[in-house]
């Protein structure tokens, strides 16, 4: 099909990529970048198009290289640098929704980058996300201290290494959707996240949803739609 008819085909073909420019019309938010093995060009090119059509473009697991080649052309673009996403909003000073809100765990400070993934998508959402980390069981004394915001959040993300446990004890505190996440942090018999994942699927904590290793794209996405849908409602 003709690249110079994106809107007849439903895509812009950049040769090495077809940007999805209907993705927005289709799940409500617009086709997000998958950085990792793709060159600082291809991200650039895919993200200006993203951005020519959508208020919000988000692209997860890029680098340095890769947010210098974006912001080459739209300098106002924004490098979450730990969460390792690349963020441009059309209008930068719209205040997030508070009206609901996500509430994001990290069971260890070796979790963040994955907690960070996560929170990071919520908030191109628009939704207000708040943020808890270092709480796991080794010190369940942590989580109790914040018993208001278990209370308040709407759906919680839940990122956990090691035995994954973390989500199972939200679970037994609150009754809001919770999306738990495995990380691969933790020591050789974790086999890189595998342990914390199958504690995770065989979690007794009931309405407990369970994202694959290292996927906080893959949870806040996933939190978000539950904030727009919750919204929604009468």
């Amino acid at each position: 099909m003709a690249n110079n008819e994106p809107e007849k085909c439903g895509f812009t073909d950049l040769g090495f990529a077809k940007v999805d420019i209907l993705r927005r019309e289709r799940q409500g938010f617009p086709e997000v970048i998958l950085c990792q093995g793709k060159t600082p060009a291809q991200v650039a090119a895919i993200f200006g198009e993203l951005a020519s059509r959508s208020d919000v473009v988000l692209a997860t697991r890029a680098s340095a290289e890769q947010f210098a080649a974006v912001r080459h052309t739209l300098p106002d673009a924004r490098h979450e640098e730990l969460a390792r996403c690349i963020v441009w909003r059309k209008s930068p000073s719209v205040p997030a929704d508070t009206s609901l809100k996500a509430a994001v765990l990290a069971a260890g400070t070796s979790d963040l980058p994955v907690a960070e993934e996560a929170a990071v998508t919520v908030g191109c959402f628009g939704f207000a996300v708040e943020r808890l980390y270092d709480v796991g069981v080794a010190g369940l004394h942590r989580l109790l201290a914040h018993a208001p915001l278990l209370r308040s959040a709407s759906v919680f993300v839940v990122a956990a290494g090691m035995e994954g446990a973390l989500p199972s004890v939200v679970a037994g505190l609150v009754d809001k959707p919770v999306i738990a996440v495995p990380t691969s942090v933790g020591y050789g018999a974790s086999f890189g996240g595998v342990a914390a994942l199958l504690g995770m699927l065989n979690s007794c904590g009931s309405g407990v949803t369970v994202v694959n290793i290292d996927n906080g794209f893959g949870a806040g996405f996933a939190a978000g739609q539950i904030l727009r849908l919750a919204k929604r409602a009468p």
